[in-house]
């Protein structure tokens, strides 16, 4: 396997370092770091981002979740694991991911159960992870990026205490 082109975040001048300061302003709103990580994890699974998937399901290793959580994020509906606050963070993942999915992409449904176990900032911060993990996938999913034994130094750079 090969990539078709360079990461067009390296070879786009400053579109690498926008892309990693629009990814950590969603951390400063109080959502636990395995949160972020499992919304991050989950919509790479829906867009099908091999190094993306790597990175997220790694990071949430460094923040010592369980095997049974991060292997089961992609069923998190039918799994014990998720508690409501997360399981609500994944179904607005999956909404605002999908969003060509259905007619009204993120039903009020989806969004109320949201607001009821994060404020507003929170919510904001939930939206900008949920974009930005999707420019990612993209990125990389167009140019074929492929994963490798990069990935762990990024999954660490990704949990602050862990780098």
């Amino acid at each position: 396997m090969q990539a078709r082109i360079k990461n067009p975040a390296v070879t786009v001048p400053g579109a690498l370092e926008a892309a990693q300061a629009l990814a950590a302003s969603a951390t400063h709103a109080g959502i636990p770091e395995s949160t972020l990580q499992m919304v991050e994890l989950r919509a790479s699974q829906i867009n099908g981002c091999s190094a993306c998937v790597d990175i997220h399901s790694r990071a949430l290793e460094h923040l010592n979740e369980s095997s049974e959580r991060i292997h089961l994020v992609a069923a998190w509906r039918e799994a014990p694991y998720f508690s409501d606050a997360e399981r609500a963070a994944l179904a607005l993942t999956e909404a605002a991911t999908r969003l060509a999915d259905r007619t009204d992409p993120v039903p009020d449904e989806v969004w109320r159960e949201a607001a009821r176990h994060y404020s507003e900032p929170q919510l904001a911060a939930l939206v900008v992870a949920i974009a930005t993990i999707n420019a990612y996938n993209r990125v990389n999913v167009a140019t074929r990026q492929i994963t490798g034994e990069f990935v762990d130094q990024i999954a660490r750079a990704a949990i602050p205490h862990a780098a």
